[in-house]
């Protein structure tokens, strides 16, 4: 599995396992399902309500902690209160350390996000995280927070997909150092179906998913797609093992369409409680 060494050295798989909408008696098995099928990095949110499932299949492994690159982020409605949030998810997954802890949502509504990260540029001085990010940050709460902060958010996670790039975004994030992380890789199923990518995957004789998610890889952007199908799970893991031609990356590229699937960041205001 290709690594990303992230702007504080550490390194992160650059494709690993997200388990939004994962129902919390579910996630212990499909997590450990997800490890059987080689993935080392998991990506769970307090929001998603299932951070015990993944501690509980991190510890029932048998894997050593050190393989693993374990994300988890702060709820909206802890902005304020970050350093305990933490805490709280950290017990919740039974971990001393978290690989990396992210800021989920900006909600400049509340103006607390600068706050927050003051909060977790202190746990990662205590080493209680190795690496702090955002997500959902466009360019100005980029800005905004760059004022303010004396560590460079190590990656941005956001809503990336064929035909929601959010290029300008991206291209910002890279030059400022900021690794690029895509939730909804596969614009939640619906870019699977885009003649492009049926034929690109076609002539590789591999899954659509496959091809977009080596897309993905292709620009060095980090991918977290989520199955509960163990099946599903090992086909998208083969992605690793696909090259695109130049053409190829050019024609999925070319499905942009300002498409967004999830709420708007500048407006976003949910606690996520």
């Amino acid at each position: 599995m290709p690594e990303l060494t992230l702007n504080n050295g550490i390194t992160i798989p650059q494709l690993g396992f997200g388990v939004f909408q994962v129902p919390a008696d579910e996630t212990q098995k499909v997590v450990e399902d997800a490890l059987e099928a080689g993935y080392r990095h998991i990506d769970t949110a307090a929001a998603y309500r299932n951070e015990a499932g993944v501690g509980a299949a991190i510890a029932a492994s048998g894997i050593p902690r050190e393989d693993l690159f374990i994300t988890t982020k702060l709820r909206n409605g802890e902005q304020g209160e970050a350093y305990d949030a933490f805490q709280r998810s950290r017990d919740a997954l039974d971990l001393e350390v978290i690989d990396l802890y992210l800021i989920h949502w900006p909600v400049p509504s509340q103006g607390l996000f600068t706050q927050a990260w003051k909060e977790m540029e202190k746990l990662y001085q205590d080493k209680q995280i190795r690496a702090i990010g955002i997500s959902n940050f466009l360019p100005d709460h980029v800005d905004t927070l760059l004022k303010e902060a004396d560590v460079v958010p190590a990656v941005n996670q956001i809503e990336l997909h064929p035909t929601y790039q959010q290029a300008e975004l991206a291209n910002k994030c890279r030059d400022l150092g900021i690794a690029v992380e895509a939730y909804s890789p596969l614009g939640q199923g619906k870019d699977l179906n885009a003649e492009q990518v049926a034929l690109v995957a076609a002539a590789h004789g591999t899954t659509p998913a496959q091809v977009i998610l080596a897309w993905h890889l292709a620009q060095g952007t980090i991918v977290i797609p989520k199955s509960a199908d163990s099946a599903r799970m090992r086909e998208n893991f083969g992605a690793a093992d696909l090259t695109l031609t130049e053409s190829e990356l050019a024609a999925i590229t070319a499905l942009e369409a300002g498409a967004r699937i999830g709420s708007d960041p500048a407006v976003a205001a949910f606690t996520q409680f």
